[in-house]
């Protein structure tokens, strides 16, 4: 029977009933409530993680629950005796910042997530968070709490609020959290003419809108063209979602993701990312990233622009550094040591460990193991939380020029949190070294035989698309989470005003593929897109082998064919593993949602792919006016089984809904059939076929999006080329000067 829905929670103190809006927690078992309920709760947790909180219901809770006397209701006695003991011996302090590359920072949220994870029901799970949620580190608390939810199984369904809406600090540049907290303190109450020169608007709704693109922008290379991409907030969520579905310390079998492709599913989402990058850079005329080496200074520098809430900058890298030094020397050597081992053990086919462990490197199903070697997932050390990776021992080396010394005082640089390290150039060359010895592995594989490449009886005769524009909308993230609230606040349980800041971002028109495909028979069949490079940064057409790494997996799914011709319509917002965007957690909450309404859509179609979903908008590179020429991929293949370790379990991943590209459909290797070289002779097939595409950009004045209310002067009056301009305050960019004056006279 469904928990009816309290209105009120009994103070401890004096009985007086305290009305709160939405569900509360009570007395009562929260085992049996529904979708809705759980939502609530958890965004009641989260709100404002920077303060205790402000819901009486959790407070109470949090002061009644005691682990001691509740031992019983964990699954795994001892973690809950192991959290106790470090809890009361030494923590990280409320205040203090949450580090993902700090090794004590992850021993100990590892300690939480086990806590929270081994709670054997819902009821006992939420009433624990209610407990730590105003004991230990917010930050600490944010990353164990949705790690569990991410991974029990009485929370599937359950959407929490975004990343960036809990912790605005990680995604939104520090002048905007700064402009926020003057208007936070003045009440709003200031000179229109100062608000015009920050670029505030603030309507008769409460609302406070900062535009972003009013303020300093901190250029130290050419990298920086792209970094409407790499500063993406939803791009940077998936990132991070990614990490919660496959922690790199999660290695116990108990869990159950020793039984998925993880290594794969993690390597080749890492590879596609990179692709993805490097399609953005070739629509700028940027050539290849290249691979980080530690002999030579390195010559990007980045400019994080990211203050976090304790007041500490994130440290800027200048240009032409050397990132080695007598700081770090360390853990450089372990780098190139443990690199050097799993090179060696790829190319002798075998690595052997200290005690006795041997693992093989020859076939096609090995690829999972180095996989974790790589990125995490396989333990040494016999524990969580203490695994060996090259992608971890890369970040404890770009600690640069920063002393920690304190035992806890972390200010961490862009590359320590899964939520900011794209942001950096140099994570990319990193990530693109470490792919480089997938990339190896694969080199000793046989490349695919024409049988296995080819579908009998089945020919793609057709692909058209329809007009592929780009345009750069705007649009407006909830900051409210990054202020303090004061005593009045803190009665009513909200902020007086709502804050946001309003970005530009890459998106694009949704557009449809029309596939005709003619079969002889009546079968079921894998079909897999592809966008990739014609050409290179010289404008010199590439072939197949040359492009192979630079594919972008758009969509794959199953589709039954017919006998003879069948028309297949794929729509972009409906691609696999694709999300629009997330909506905002404070109109949920404002509005108060009915508990019972599309509860069977949230569970079966919406709420994992807020975990897993890449961005609908940044399916396609930024084009061009004059066309950004791509070339579009189809192959048609049949469905194929058997393929990976036998531990790996399909329909454990259908029912986890962890179905990343292909794994869920068939078990070919990830990135098929650009994973391995191409044998040309062997490549041609009629169930496959490459087209032309060309990408376009229009600009804002007429990308059709429409506000609720108007900001029109504080629109720059220009296209959306301002984006592209190294300092916003230049009217005219180098290019501009060096053309000629007719040509300068048709441009205004």
């Amino acid at each position: 029977m469904k928990l009816v829905i309290l209105a009120a929670v009994l103070a401890a103190a004096s009985a007086t009933v305290i009305k709160e809006q939405g569900w509360t927690i009570g007395k009562e078992s929260l085992n049996n409530v529904d979708i809705r309920t759980k939502e609530w709760i958890c965004m009641k947790l989260l709100n404002h993680i920077l303060q205790l909180t402000v819901h009486d219901d959790i407070r109470e809770v949090a002061r009644e629950w005691v682990l001691e006397d509740n031992i019983d209701k964990y699954s795994k006695v001892d973690v809950v005796k192991k959290f106790i003991e470090n809890y009361k011996m030494d923590f990280l302090p409320r205040s203090e910042v949450f580090v993902h590359s700090n090794s004590r920072h992850m021993e100990q949220a590892v300690m939480v997530f086990r806590i929270l994870y081994f709670a054997k029901d819902f009821d006992t799970f939420i009433r624990t968070a209610c407990f730590l949620r105003e004991r230990i580190n917010g930050g600490m608390f944010v990353y164990a709490f949705t790690s569990a939810v991410f991974h029990r199984e009485d929370c599937r369904g359950v959407v929490l609020p975004a990343p960036y809406e809990i912790y605005p600090y990680f995604f939104v540049d520090s002048h905007i959290i700064n402009k926020a907290f003057m208007m936070k303190m003045t009440k709003a109450a200031m000179d229109p003419v100062v608000l015009d020169y920050y670029g505030i608007k603030v309507t008769d709704k409460n609302l406070v809108v900062i535009d972003w693109r009013k303020g300093v922008r901190h250029v130290m290379s050419e990298n920086d063209r792209v970094s409407y991409f790499t500063e993406d907030i939803d791009l940077n969520s998936y990132y991070y979602y990614l990490h919660m579905n496959y922690p790199y310390w999660m290695t116990d079998e108990v869990y159950g993701l020793n039984k998925e492709r993880r290594g794969e599913v993690v390597m080749y989402s890492n590879q596609q990312l990179l692709a993805r990058y490097r399609l953005e850079r070739l629509a700028h005329n940027m050539c290849d990233v290249k691979v980080l080496t530690w002999n030579e200074p390195m010559t990007t520098g980045y400019w994080p622009k990211i203050r976090l809430h304790t007041g500490e900058e994130m440290p800027v890298r200048s240009n032409n550094v050397w990132l080695v030094n007598e700081n770090n020397i360390k853990y450089k050597i372990n780098f190139d040591d443990f690199e050097r081992i799993i090179r060696e053990g790829i190319i002798n086919g075998r690595m052997e460990f200290r005690d006795g462990t041997v693992i093989n490197l020859k076939k096609v199903e090995d690829y999972e193991q180095l996989a974790r070697m790589l990125l995490g997932g396989m333990g040494f050390a016999k524990d969580d939380a203490k695994v060996m990776h090259l992608m971890h021992l890369f970040r404890k080396i770009m600690s640069y020029s920063t002393y920690n010394f304190e035992k806890y005082t972390y200010i961490p640089t862009a590359l320590d949190m899964y939520t900011t390290c794209l942001r950096d150039p140099l994570f990319w060359m990193m990530m693109k070294r470490i792919t480089e010895n997938a990339v190896l592995f694969k080199k000793f594989l046989p490349r695919y035989t024409k049988e296995e490449l080819s579908f009998e009886g089945v020919k793609v005769e057709r692909i058209v698309t329809d007009k592929l524009v780009t345009f750069m909308d705007e649009y407006d993230v909830d900051i409210t989470n990054a202020l303090y609230l004061d005593e009045s606040e803190i009665q009513k349980k909200k902020s007086d005003m709502t804050y946001v800041a309003r970005m530009r971002r890459l998106n694009h028109q949704p557009f449809k593929v029309n596939i005709d495909v003619v079969s002889e028979k009546a079968v079921d069949a894998v079909v897999r897109l592809f966008i990739g490079p014609k050409y290179d940064c010289m404008g010199r057409l590439l072939n197949f082998n040359d492009k192979r790494l630079d594919m972008v997996e758009i969509d794959s799914f199953l589709y039954k064919l017919e006998t003879g011709k069948n028309t297949i319509v794929r729509n972009s917002n409906e691609m696999h593993n694709v999300i629009g965007d997330r909506q905002w957690n404070r109109w949920l909450t404002d509005n108060n949602v009915d508990s019972t309404s599309n509860t069977d859509r949230i569970v079966d179609n919406y709420w994992w792919k807020q975990r897993i979903g890449f961005s609908h908008r940044l399916l396609l590179p930024l084009g061009n006016r004059e066309g950004f020429p791509l070339q579009l991929f189809v192959i048609v293949t049949p469905v194929r089984t058997g393929l990976v370790l036998p531990t790996i379990d399909m329909s454990i991943m259908k029912d986890r809904h962890a179905c990343h590209f292909s794994v869920c459909i068939d078990t070919m290797p990830l990135g098929f059939p650009f994973d391995r070289e191409i044998e040309v002779t062997n490549f041609y097939n009629t169930n496959m076929k490459f087209v032309d595409i060309n990408i376009y950009r229009k600009d804002l004045g007429i990308s059709n999006t429409v506000k609720d209310y108007d900001m029109s002067e504080l629109v720059m009056k220009r296209d959306d080329l301002t984006y592209l301009d190294t300092d916003m305050l230049v009217r005219w960019s180098y290019r501009d000067v060096m053309m000629t004056s007719a040509d300068r006279m048709l441009r205004l």
